[in-house]
């Protein structure tokens, strides 16, 4: 800590993540020890985050993320989107095909941002708003990819074809290394296969992302 930074607001911040990282709460006695704080602070800590809907305690006690994360949350898209916009821009344009980005929602995977090539006569529709199953799809299975130990010669990427959309393939990369986001960027387009290149270039264009949003 420095003279600059608020030591409550670290403490409440970092019982924010210890709940985030758990499916079923903590009580104040494991909180307390994970912070090395004493029960009282951590009541406090609570109570204050409570009031704002962040934290909410079960009839047993224990603390779980409130729903006002979610409210959080939602302004998260639009400044993702917004850092992502170039790089798919550039990789739309170079491809030809249909960009997005693609972000974890639940079980499902959600686009939050599409770009459409501005130079072919036909490309697929893709919309922001689109979700998929995580176990459908190129974007998806990207994403599933990324919490699977990497395998070696895994070339980094996932391809389908016909699992969204009959005729459509697709190629994602998942975003790797962004703290606090799970997602993938690739493209969609109307073909049998894949070509080569897209694969790799679809990589390169998740690590610009991944970049823009450290």
């Amino acid at each position: 800590m420095t003279a600059e930074t608020s030591q409550t607001l670290d403490r409440g911040l970092r019982v924010l993540k210890l709940l985030a990282d758990t499916d079923h709460g903590l009580t104040v006695t494991e909180l307390s020890n994970k912070l090395g704080v004493n029960r009282t602070v951590v009541y406090r800590l609570l109570a204050t985050l409570e009031q704002h809907a962040l934290v909410r305690r079960d009839l047993g006690g224990r603390a779980r993320v409130g729903l006002g994360v979610l409210r959080l949350g939602r302004q998260v898209h639009p400044l993702v989107r917004e850092a992502a916009l170039p790089a798919l821009r550039s990789l739309a344009e170079d491809i030809g095909a249909t960009a997005h980005l693609t972000l974890v929602d639940g079980s499902d995977a959600l686009a939050v941002a599409v770009v459409e090539p501005t130079w072919t006569d036909y490309h697929v529709a893709y919309r922001a708003g689109f979700r998929h199953p995580l176990d459908r799809g190129a974007a998806g299975r990207a994403i599933l990819s990324a919490r699977q130990p990497t395998e070696a010669g895994h070339p980094g990427y996932t391809l389908t074809h016909g699992e969204l959309e009959a005729g459509a393939s697709g190629a994602a990369a998942p975003l790797v290394g962004v703290s606090g986001v799970e997602g993938s960027v690739g493209v969609v387009m109307l073909a049998d296969a894949v070509p080569e290149r897209v694969g790799p270039r679809v990589l390169d264009a998740a690590r610009e992302v991944a970049d823009a949003l450290r």
